[in-house]
């Protein structure tokens, strides 16, 4: 099942995307796509509506496909491939930092350079959506706790993540560093989230390719050692690292530029695109 959210920023509406590719109003159903709705007996019931019996959604603005998140927690250098071309070591443990929720916007929303941005740079990862309170869960139940999956860029600013002294956080948080979607997939369409083809282009020319296969840390054992250290909460949105091809592992690197396009997308989650907007150095409006 594929749910979304349709409609402008802070009036987005929940639909299903049905077999068909026809877009549905789930607004007479459930207020949101939140972490409300997210346990598997809601979703079970979602599952049982013939989607033709709703409905029928104009196309318009695609929201974040999740609603009202509450923690928005990344994994650093969490692929093999990746951490080989940024040159650090593999991770004994998950590298865990945190996207402020004022980052989130829409799959295809502007992505807006922040003011003074020299090294504005795009992460493709697979976003895990918790749909049950998870705490010291273990790795063989962790994948119960999930909802489903999407599609995250997440984007960043390397000289305010890496030469600015201090956590990750700063450089990854700027608004409009985090688009979530199009849709949120459940997990029953999704058996195997360790076997997911990933890919991303700039202008058209592909710059990551990947897999979730060569993850350090899987996605079951993600959710058990998240658990370990805080309290998951349906509607939680977790990003699980990024495979290789991002900017600033190219020599000489190259980051995102004014105008520019994003395209990125996940083997059976959909695809996202941004244009960027802001000339590095320059203030943004």
């Amino acid at each position: 099942m594929k749910l979304m959210r349709i409609g402008q920023p802070g009036a987005e509406r929940p639909a299903m995307l049905g077999e068909d590719g026809l877009l549905r109003d789930l607004s007479n159903v459930v207020k949101d796509i939140g972490g409300d709705v997210l346990g598997d007996a809601t979703l079970d019931r979602l599952r049982k509506i013939d989607p033709t019996t709703l409905p029928r959604m104009e196309e318009a603005r695609i929201g974040p496909c999740v609603g009202g998140i509450g923690k928005f927690i990344c994994i650093g250098l969490n692929y093999a491939d990746h951490a080989a071309e940024a040159g650090m070591a593999l991770p004994k443990e998950p590298i865990v930092f945190l996207k402020a929720n004022s980052s989130i916007c829409g799959p295809n929303d502007m992505v807006r350079m922040p003011r003074g941005s020299t090294k504005t740079d795009w992460e493709v990862e697979l976003g895990v959506v918790i749909g049950k309170t998870a705490q010291y869960v273990s790795k063989t139940e962790a994948l119960d706790h999930v909802a489903g999956y999407c599609v995250i860029n997440d984007v960043s600013e390397r000289e305010y993540q890496l030469e600015r002294g201090g956590q990750w956080d700063k450089g990854k948080s700027c608004d409009t560093f985090g688009p979530i979607g199009p849709w949120l997939v459940t997990r029953d369409e999704v058996p195997d989230p360790q076997n997911l083809k990933m890919w991303l282009d700039v202008d058209g020319v592909r710059r990551q390719t990947g897999s979730t296969a060569t993850m350090i840390f899987g996605v079951a054992h993600v959710v058990s050692y998240l658990s370990q250290f805080m309290t998951l909460h349906p509607g939680d949105v977790i990003a699980t690292g990024t495979p290789p091809g991002v900017g600033m592992g190219f020599k000489p690197p190259v980051f995102l530029k004014d105008g520019q396009t994003v395209r990125l997308g996940i083997e059976g989650l959909g695809e996202q695109s941004q244009q960027i907007a802001g000339t590095p150095g320059d203030a943004v409006a």
